[in-house]
């Protein structure tokens, strides 16, 4: 089986599963609230708002992830409307473990799913700062002197030295920065 194949298939089962577990999901939510004494539209309404939200925190705590972002308060608000699909789902099955097991299949599918599919995506850390190197690694090259016995004549520098700089006179060649991070441009001293 090629890749693209097996993708294609992996594409149908999630949009079957999907599917089908979204429409059980729908109509218990709507079914429970309906008997609750909501008009019909309501009904439809909470289905929405309850089974949608659920994908919608999913979709953000991925995007808060990549960003680097905190998750844990959209981690907790998914674990409620997850849980509260799971009460729907479960409040309309008969009173049994069974009964409830059965009822519970569609939702926690469906979680399962948006779970593994979600968490393919990879993680990318926040960019970092590119290093600097302190200005002690590099020394500065001993002056060689052509008249040993005379010393050589003290120029004032044009402009005087900040005392806390410690940086080498000589002019080092720029780093060599991984594509994926930004560059810095200038030379290092």
């Amino acid at each position: 089986m090629t890749a693209r194949t097996e993708t294609a298939v992996r594409l149908v089962i999630l949009l079957a599963i999907g599917t089908m577990a979204g429409a059980a999901a729908f109509t218990h939510v709507h079914d429970l609230s309906v008997a609750h004494g909501q008009p019909d539209w309501i009904g439809w309404a909470n289905a929405v708002a309850v089974e949608l939200m659920a994908i919608y925190l999913g979709l953000e705590l991925r995007a808060r992830r990549r960003a680097g972002r905190p998750v844990g308060l959209v981690g907790s608000l998914l674990v409620a409307f997850a849980l509260l699909s799971l009460a729907a789902q479960v409040a309309e099955a008969e009173p049994s473990v069974w009964g409830w097991t059965v009822a519970a299949v569609p939702s926690l599918a469906f979680l399962a799913l948006v779970k593994v599919v979600l968490s393919n995506a990879p993680v990318t850390p926040p960019a970092l700062e590119p290093e600097q190197p302190p200005g002690d690694w590099y020394e500065v090259p001993e002056q060689a002197t052509t008249n040993p016995e005379r010393p050589a004549d003290p120029v004032p520098p044009a402009v005087p030295a900040p005392a806390a700089i410690s940086a080498p006179a000589a002019v080092l060649p720029p780093r060599v920065v991984p594509s994926n991070r930004p560059h810095v441009v200038g030379i290092i001293r």
